[in-house]
């Protein structure tokens, strides 16, 4: 097989990374995370942290990696909760939603104009949340059955959390999937929408940008389609031997952030 030409971080000016399994895993931050923020912000990179995780506002992340003791301003993050209130903005201004989620999405969804409803709602919206309930669930299906458009913030299966994983979006959207015959319409990555509105706030081109994430699915193939160069780290869901399974690749395979800064410094990456 071809090998793939060898990526220069140093070339690069504008990095998007994922969070979950990326910086942070739970509430503790993963090695070398430190250390590429200190790196991104002495050599003046545009960066983006940008997550599927529809529960939190940029504040709330702000504030999260705070108490780690990162300092990163709060216009560096962007979610899949902000994507989805962007797309229904755009597709029907001023509409009302069902939302099922946390602070994240429901902040997002009132900041871009839209009512919650819970009668008779243009779209049932679903997100990440504790709210999650039979209830809830009985109602979105419902309100579906009767003619609104069902949305969800991202299509993640699961997530990373310190006692191993929980569900997420994707697999909370699917019983009302499965209970109506619909398909839902997912908002966050991989979905190009949310990265060409993140290469944007970069002010980047996607050929000068980089895609971290830890994930094949979401992360690796939503810089491919968007044409950025792509890292997979490995301190996040995803193995050496789980890549293998996948028709494409990433640009290199490094375990964890802190490798970029090393290689960086090397002027050099490989895989």
């Amino acid at each position: 097989m071809k090998q793939k030409k060898m990526l220069d971080f140093n070339e690069k000016k504008g990095f998007i990374c994922d969070m979950d399994g990326v910086i942070y895993h739970g509430n503790s931050i993963l090695p070398g995370v430190a250390e590429f923020i200190q790196w991104l912000q002495e050599e003046r990179k545009e960066y983006l942290f940008l997550t599927n995780n529809s529960g939190y506002t940029p504040r709330e992340l702000q504030q999260k990696l705070s108490r780690m003791g990162l300092d990163v301003p709060e216009k560096h993050f962007y979610t899949s909760a902000l994507a989805t209130a962007a797309f229904l903005k755009e597709q029907a201004p001023g509409c009302s939603v069902f939302a099922i989620g946390e602070a994240g999405l429901l902040n997002a969804l009132y900041d871009a104009g839209i009512t919650m409803n819970e009668v008779s709602p243009d779209y049932v919206v679903v997100g990440e949340g504790r709210a999650y309930s039979l209830d809830t669930l009985t109602k979105a299906t419902n309100l579906v059955l009767k003619g609104a458009k069902l949305i969800g913030a991202n299509s993640d299966v699961s997530g990373p959390i310190e006692e191993g994983i929980a569900p997420a979006c994707r697999a909370l959207v699917a019983p009302i999937e499965m209970a109506t015959g619909t398909q839902a319409y997912f908002c966050g990555k991989p979905n190009p929408l949310m990265m060409r509105t993140g290469l944007r706030m970069l002010e980047c081109h996607s050929g000068e940008a980089v895609m971290v994430g830890d994930r094949m699915d979401t992360d690796v193939i939503s810089g491919m389609e968007s044409g950025m160069s792509t890292v997979l780290v490995l301190s996040g869901v995803s193995t050496r031997e789980s890549i293998k399974k996948y028709a494409y690749r990433p640009c290199m395979v490094l375990s964890g952030v802190g490798d970029i800064v090393t290689a960086a410094r090397r002027g050099w990456a490989g895989t």
